[in-house]
C-alpha cells in the first residue's frame, strides 16, 4: 500500500452540530443595548467552546434575536456536551429561550 494513501478506518470523520435558538430580552430597552448582549454572548460561546456563531434573525427587534451556532467534533459525545453547554451558557446569562433547535451531522469517512 501506497504511503500516500490513508488507511480506511472504522470511524467518522467528525460531526458537526448546530444550534439554533430564539432569544427574548423581556428586560431590553433599545437595540444599542441588545447588540452589546449579543456581542458580548456570542464572543463567549466562540472563546470557551469554540462555535461560530452568528446573528441570522430579527435584527431590527430589540426584544428578540435569533441565533444559530455550530461546533465540530470527532466525537457524537463532544459535540451533545457541546451544545448542551452552549444552550445553559444562554440561559445562565438570564436570556430568555422562545425556542431551540439541534441537530447533529455525521460527515462519513470516505476511505480515501
Amino acid at each position: 500500500m501506497s504511503s500516500t494513501r490513508r488507511k480506511k478506518s472504522s470511524q467518522a470523520d467528525g460531526y458537526v452540530g448546530i444550534l439554533a435558538v430564539d432569544i427574548h430580552f423581556p428586560e431590553n430597552g433599545s437595540l444599542k443595548d441588545k447588540r452589546q448582549l449579543l456581542r458580548s454572548l456570542k464572543a463567549r460561546l466562540a472563546r470557551q467552546l469554540g462555535a461560530s456563531v452568528a446573528e441570522v434573525g430579527f435584527h431590527d427587534l430589540w426584544q428578540r434575536s435569533r441565533l444559530v451556532l455550530s461546533v465540530c467534533s470527532p466525537s457524537f459525545p463532544e459535540i451533545s456536551r457541546a451544545l448542551d453547554q452552549a444552550e445553559h451558557l444562554i440561559i445562565s446569562r438570564g436570556l430568555e429561550l422562545a425556542g431551540v433547535e439541534r441537530e447533529v451531522v455525521k460527515m462519513p469517512d470516505r476511505g480515501y
